[in-house]
């Protein structure tokens, strides 16, 4: 089959968060055509296969692309959040999109979707549904905004084998269960395994019947301290200058993550088990308190296989509940840690240049691509690396700082973010008066804190080298 030819000045490889967040920023701020190719049906990535009752772990306010808001500038009223700033659910995320697409990029006439299309490499792609081949003449640059992989339940396969009989289920199906269990068991730690725990206390089901397999606890984010607007300042500003000082005054790394847990920096379940595994996950105190609920919480590493009788783990086992639904929330994530240059050549791979915040960082990129000779781009866009260990928290906020730091440099920057919906908190810090000094002795704090906590950190991480 003859290939079709096309051309355009940007390939864009996805159609998630990233590449529509890329995309939005080029179209504001260029004349550029651009082709985005995606393998399914409708924008928004990973969001096509999430869990029904998933709902973003930040403020909406994060989230999205640049140029049109998601958020409703709501507090929820209701529920586990409640008193915070929206979180909106799939279902909202998912038509977000669809509508940027639709309303926003088509209209243009600049943008080419070619949704149902695997990517193969060299500026080829094929419907996934025909077979057509297409052939792109790329004349600025390819943008890869799959390389961040987010693995979710429902394509996921676990890495430990399953014994006929036993009723093992994705998280997405967990809405589904009709025929009434006498107990589940959640199989992971992270954040999926915490909206499972959640999910089935909200409705109604005994926290002396669910059994969550933990193989590493974690450090959580308070996320009151994540909100963006001028009601949470205190909260959000004072964690950050809170975080200054703990990391300049400790002692030590363990010392460290005491004084940013004494703080409110910092949040861990069970307060008697040290985490291990930090990967950047939000909740609320009100989610807390239900968690610390949930009693039988099994600390025996990774499971390695699920028996009728016998449930075997890295370090022992554990007898199979009796009518139990075990629900897989082993899902990494990030399904790929591997940092790269953002800027090889003819290629853009978006990374994490803030912490947490992977949409905010294509947008970032978008405008640095638009904005700035290539001998520059890669300085202003060092990787902060995605964290999965406790220690991996240092170098994210390491690596955070020193963008940061690069940034306040650039005047055009200093703008850009002030303007810009995804950063947050620029905004925020700037709109203090003069005359506040409740607010301006916050501000005080965490500038004279950062060089010493600098400091402190590139000393720990010299200590683990």
């Amino acid at each position: 089959m003859t290939a079709v030819n096309l051309s355009t000045d940007y390939l864009i490889v996805g159609s998630g968060a990233v590449g529509m967040a890329f995309a939005d920023t080029l179209l504001t701020e260029t004349d550029a055509n651009i082709i985005i190719v995606d393998k399914h049906h409708k924008p928004g990535g990973h969001w096509n296969v999430a869990y029904p009752f998933v709902t973003l772990h930040q403020p909406s306010a994060f989230y999205g692309v640049s140029s049109r808001e998601l958020s409703g500038g709501r507090l929820d009223e209701v529920g586990l959040n409640k008193g915070l700033n929206e979180l909106a659910s799939g279902a909202e995320v998912s038509a977000y999109f669809d509508n940027v697409m639709r309303q926003q990029f088509l209209p243009t006439g600049r943008v080419k979707y070619f949704p149902m299309c695997e990517y193969t490499g060299n500026s080829e792609f094929v419907s996934m549904l025909t077979g057509e081949k297409f052939k792109v003449k790329v004349n600025r640059k390819t943008v890869d905004a799959s390389y961040l992989n987010t693995s979710v339940p429902s394509t996921h396969t676990p890495n430990f084998s399953i014994a006929a009989g036993i009723r093992f289920i994705p998280l997405n199906d967990l809405p589904k269960v009709t025929s009434q269990p006498d107990n589940y068991v959640i199989v992971g730690g992270g954040k999926t395994g915490i909206d499972a725990c959640l999910w089935l206390l909200e409705n109604g089901v005994e926290a002396d019947s669910i059994s969550w397999v933990m193989p590493r606890d974690a450090w959580l984010i308070d996320r009151k301290n994540t909100q963006p607007t001028a009601e949470f300042f205190n909260d959000a500003i004072g964690a950050q200058a809170n975080q200054m000082e703990a990391i300049a005054n400790s002692e030590s790394i363990e010392d460290m993550f005491k004084r940013l847990e004494d703080a409110g920096v910092f949040l861990r379940i069970d307060t008697g088990v040290w985490p291990k595994m930090f990967h950047g996950a939000t909740i609320s105190q009100l989610e807390l308190t239900e968690l610390r609920r949930i009693k039988n919480v099994i600390r025996l590493g990774r499971v390695l296989e699920i028996g009728v009788d016998e449930i075997l783990l890295e370090q022992g086992s554990m007898a199979t509940p009796v009518n139990c639904v075990f629900v897989d929330c082993s899902a990494s994530a990030i399904s790929n840690l591997v940092m790269k240059p953002v800027f090889e050549d003819k290629l853009i791979t978006p990374q994490t240049v803030r912490s947490y915040q992977p949409v905010f960082s294509a947008a970032f990129i978008a405008h640095v691509e638009a904005t700035y000779p290539e001998e520059e781009k890669n300085k202003l866009c060092r990787v902060v690396p995605l964290p999965n260990t406790d220690l991996d928290w240092l170098r994210l906020t390491a690596a955070f700082m020193m963008n940061q730091t690069t940034w306040s440099r650039k005047e055009e920057l200093r703008t850009w973010l002030y303007n810009n919906r995804l950063d947050g908190f620029s905004r925020l810090v700037q709109s203090v008066k003069k005359d506040d000094h409740e607010k301006l002795a916050i501000l005080d704090k965490m500038r004279s804190h950062s060089q010493a906590a600098m400091a402190k950190l590139q000393l720990y991480l010299a200590e683990q080298a």
